[in-house]
């Protein structure tokens, strides 16, 4: 019986993953580097923040760039990109999250900064329908690693048997289902092919979910 979900944010309830990538590329070419897309989609997609700047600063040697500097420049090319684009939100994911609030506690685990999660929350008017959130300074080793959300799990405090996780990266499902949960994987045409064969269900759209499903 499933009594409590946890969503990822980018790319699950926000479009917000693929920016990511693209002002992370922007970036680094604007700092002298000469990464390629594919590159910089293997270190962005589905991970931390911390992983994706441990590995920013060994591949490209950018060690002289501090992770809260770093962290600032990319939120502040993050928002400039969002005032251009006419909606991230992911309508389906969001009424979901919002119907299952009326039924189970709920809660966001991201890679992302604490200060993106709740600009996003803030976006979305969600702040009610969460319990808490959790965000890439509290675990030191992200997704694939199960850590976040055995946090989450225990916060929770129900069983890992009894929660869903909604993803949409390879890292994220991996994590989800290592933490013992159940895992739904959106994947949505159009957005970079992610290994997500171990979810217990795979969707184009998480608005067409159904508890009885799983």
């Amino acid at each position: 019986m499933i009594r409590a979900a946890i969503f990822d944010l980018d790319g699950t309830l926000l479009d917000t993953e693929i920016l990511w990538v693209e002002v992370t590329h922007q970036y680094l070419q604007e700092c002298g580097c000469d990464p390629s897309y594919d590159d910089v989609l293997q270190i962005v997609y589905g991970r931390s923040w911390r992983q994706v700047y441990a590995d920013i600063v060994k591949k490209y040697d950018m060690g002289h760039v501090s992770i809260q500097d770093m962290d600032a420049i990319l939120l502040g090319m993050i928002q400039k990109r969002k005032s251009q684009q006419a909606s991230l939100v992911l309508e389906g994911s969001v009424a979901l999250l919002r119907d299952l609030a009326k039924q189970m506690p709920v809660c966001i685990v991201s890679g992302s900064p604490r200060k993106a999660i709740e600009e996003a929350i803030a976006l979305l008017a969600i702040e009610n329908c969460l319990a808490f959130y959790i965000g890439a300074e509290e675990y030191h080793i992200g997704k694939p690693d199960p850590t976040c959300f055995q946090m989450a799990i225990d916060r929770l405090g129900v069983p890992a048997r009894d929660c869903v996780v909604f993803e949409d990266s390879t890292a994220g499902v991996h994590a989800a289902k290592d933490a013992g949960a159940w895992c739904v994987a959106v994947a949505r045409p159009g957005r970079p092919a992610q290994d997500v064969s171990r979810a217990d269900l795979v969707l184009e759209d998480l608005g067409t979910f159904d508890l009885a499903r799983l």
